[in-house]
């Protein structure tokens, strides 16, 4: 056990010595790295660090457990392969993420399997005397790290588990009672192993965007362990662009253009007083357009009474539909103008996320201070690292709330404490730099559970009004602050609901939300009916302040005169719906070829065709095409 422990320990300092050798081998682009950040890197990269280390120690755990109870010939031989093994690809992964960095400016990640089928493309790109260079580094390496982990391993195993046999055969009587403590300690020992293989005790397991901690994407990069990097993205990684390839390429490109999603054009109407406002997005939990009378007709106005009058004293997009049906896919959505996928959630594809357009980075552009407020572990599905990657200078999660809210709800800090933290950063900001940000609640989130009990017979729907009455508390305490008369805020959730049970995703009420715009900045009230997506907030928001959005190809200035085509998507794990002035239709993506699970008022083949040739272009663009 003590050898596995040093084992362990050895494997950690070798990835923090990688991280070294990468940042020094690949100097900061601004060059004013120090040692502070230095140290930052190290302690923030550890839980990843913690994770691949207990990876690569679990295996000798269950070979020892094995040994107490089998005899194995010559099990020092084995546990030598297995360090060469181990030595070989940590190597392999080492100098491949040091040396291709200063190329594609991404950690190593999954990707890089798709270049080794044609070898000769890379060579052709560096000198004979380089890939020298990297061939000798290899080796050296992995010399390096076979010696260091033979120096451990070499007989301690093995003799390990023949001492133990030994003393159990003195102690013929005591032979099963040591045994059974012996593998009680594995079973002990391999938990706590399982705890950082998962990263903690937390909602989120591991994930790269757990170490991000910096809004300087070099710094975060150095931090990720570029072994857990590969071998994580590797089963997410797939050929995007070879996907749904419904048309040949120049219709797709025609039928694509067709739809008009370049929208760059001049406002019909301006909604706004200022094009400078303090903008702040309130992402509200499932609260689909089921939920909100003043958007759909049919939904009860008792549930959501605070929104109702904020959609009467502000704008509201009365038409506007989630693009997809998870919290993870709809903020990308809706922060970064970027489309849902059937199988694949952008923000846990990290060297994607770094180059999405983002509200974020555009406003930060021309000198806001962006920020985001979460709740909840920040860290589930790479949140903070999609955040920070994407211009988010600070971000807050439910460690930074105090110890006792944390488990206020079973997703962390429950709204009505989250909105007040919420207050006080607003009563924060500074007078003279306009401020964007973002909060994602969670309390309207199954199971449910709110301290609130206003509509009692329904627990989803009394999570709902909770949500609602928070929203209306907040916006009043809002309205007497001086930040008021200049404070654009938009409503709006991060998707739809399966509400009231048996609407499933082919169902448009489903991902039918509601969009407002409400603070002292909106000129006055203004019910708009154009149908849109919530993507489009991205170039309609920038349209309205007199900001570029060229770089969302994925988001419409649904306010512009160039928006003629209008229409709304919403794609979920086997299907994709296709909605536009002539109706709705849903296609089953399972089924080979597609075949329409919903047509109303009448079947549309021009429909069907939009809704192919826009999932086909999205494939292309996430595969890189």
């Amino acid at each position: 056990m003590k050898t596995l422990l040093k084992y362990y320990l050895a494997l950690v300092a070798i990835f923090v010595a990688a991280k070294l050798v990468f940042m020094t081998y690949n100097a900061a682009p601004t060059g004013d790295v120090g040692l502070t950040d230095v140290c930052a890197v190290v302690w923030h990269g550890l839980p990843l660090d913690l994770c691949t280390a207990a990876y690569l120690t679990a295996p000798l755990l269950l070979a020892w457990m094995v040994g107490l109870w089998v005899r194995v010939k010559r099990s020092a031989l084995y546990y030598r392969l297995y360090a060469g093994v181990v030595a070989v690809v940590l190597a392999l992964i080492f100098v491949a993420d040091t040396c291709l960095y200063e190329y594609w400016d991404i950690k190593l990640d999954g990707t890089v399997f798709a270049y080794l089928s044609q070898p000769e493309g890379a060579l052709n790109s560096v000198s004979a005397g380089y890939a020298v260079g990297v061939v000798v580094a290899f080796a050296v390496t992995a010399a390096l790290l076979w010696w260091i982990q033979g120096r451990i391993l070499s007989g301690g195993m093995a003799q390990g588990a023949r001492s133990a046999r030994s003393r159990l055969g003195r102690f013929a009587q005591r032979l099963l009672e040591n045994r059974a403590v012996c593998t009680a300690l594995g079973l002990v020992v391999g938990g706590l192993l399982f705890l950082a293989i998962r990263g903690g005790v937390g909602k989120s397991t591991a994930n790269v965007g757990m170490v991000y901690y910096s809004e300087n994407i070099y710094l975060n990069h150095c931090a990720v362990n570029p072994a857990f990097s590969i071998v994580s993205s590797v089963f997410k990684t797939r050929d995007y662009a070879e996907m749904y390839n419904f048309y040949p390429e120049a219709e797709r490109q025609q039928i694509f253009e067709s739809l008009h999603y370049a929208t760059a054009g001049t406002p019909r109407e301006q909604l706004l007083r200022s094009q400078r406002p303090n903008v702040l997005i309130i992402l509200m939990e499932g609260c689909g357009g089921v939920f909100v009378n003043a958007v759909d007709s049919l939904a009860d106005p008792a549930v959501t009474p605070h929104l109702n009058r904020l959609a009467r004293q502000g704008v509201v997009f009365t038409r506007c539909y989630a693009n997809s049906f998870r919290t993870d896919r709809g903020t990308v959505c809706t922060l970064s103008g970027y489309p849902a996928f059937p199988g694949v959630s952008v923000m846990k594809v990290p060297s994607k996320c770094e180059r999405l357009p983002s509200i974020a980075r555009s406003l930060r552009s021309v000198g806001y201070t962006t920020e985001f407020l979460y709740g909840g572990d920040i860290n589930f599905t790479n949140t903070n690292g999609y955040l920070l990657a994407t211009g988010y200078e600070r971000t807050y999660g439910d460690k930074d709330f105090p110890a006792d809210v944390r488990r206020t709800h079973d997703w962390g800090v429950t709204d009505s404490i989250a909105f007040d933290r919420l207050l006080s950063m607003v009563k924060a900001y500074p007078a003279d730099r306009p401020w964007h940000t973002t909060f994602l609640t969670l309390a309207s989130h199954e199971p449910w559970g709110v301290p609130y009990n206003r509509l009692p017979d329904d627990k989803i729907a009394n999570s709902m009004a909770y949500l609602d009455q928070c929203i209306g508390r907040f916006i009043e305490a809002l309205r007497r602050l001086p930040q008021w008369d200049n404070t654009l805020v938009i409503l709006l959730p991060d998707h739809g609901i399966n509400y009231p049970q048996g609407i499933g995703d082919e169902n448009p009420r489903k991902s039918h939300i509601p969009m407002i715009w409400t603070g002292g900045a909106v000129c006055g009230p203004r019910r708009l009916d154009v149908l849109c997506n919530q993507t489009d907030l991205c170039a309609t928001l920038l349209g309205q302040m007199g900001l570029p959005h060229d770089e969302f190809r994925f988001s419409r200035d649904v306010l512009a005169d160039t928006y003629d085509r209008p229409s709304a998507v919403h794609v979920w794990s086997e299907g994709i719906g296709w909605t536009d002035t002539t109706g709705h239709t849903a296609l089953n993506l399972v089924t080979d070829p597609p075949r329409p699970m919903l047509e109303a008022p009448a079947p549309s083949a021009a429909r069907i065709r939009a809704a192919k040739a826009f999932l086909q272009t999205c494939h292309d663009d996430l595969g890189g095409r």
